[in-house]
This record gives C-alpha cells, structure tokens and sequence, in this order.
C-alpha cells in the first residue's frame, strides 16, 4: 500500500461561483447564487453553509489560505 495525496482539480459543478486552491493544490469552491452560495474545501472536507457570496468569498479565501490538507486513501 502507498499513501498520497489527490490534489486533481474536480470537475467544475454548474453553479461554480468561485475557485480558490489552497497551500499544496486542493481546490475551495463556492457555489450557489450570490444571495444564497456555500462554500466547500475539497483538501479537508470543511466549508460553510448558505450565506451572501459578499461573505462566502472572504471566507473561502481565507480558510484556502491557511489549509494544508489534501484527499487522502489508501492505493493498493
């Protein structure tokens, strides 16, 4: 077994507002509409729920800032 990590940039969702990577790569993406987005770290799973884009996008950006994580598993 070997463990690496999965920085592949997702496939972009149809309601892709805006994308940020984070420190090793992993992308952060907020979705949504701009009344009612989200945002979503695919390094480390965290995000934060329905919120005006004015306030998903400065949250987003600084949670891509600081995170160090990537998807990880297990390869056989």
């Amino acid at each position: 077994m070997k463990l690496f990590h999965n920085t592949a940039t997702p496939v972009e969702p149809y309601n892709l507002l805006i994308r940020f990577h984070n420190q090793i790569g992993a992308v952060v993406d907020v979705t949504g509409t701009r009344d009612s987005s989200r945002w979503t770290c695919h390094g480390c799973g965290y995000g934060d729920g329905l919120q005006h884009v004015d306030s998903a996008r400065p949250a987003a950006s600084r949670h891509a800032a600081e995170c160090r994580a990537a998807y990880h598993r297990l390869d056989r």
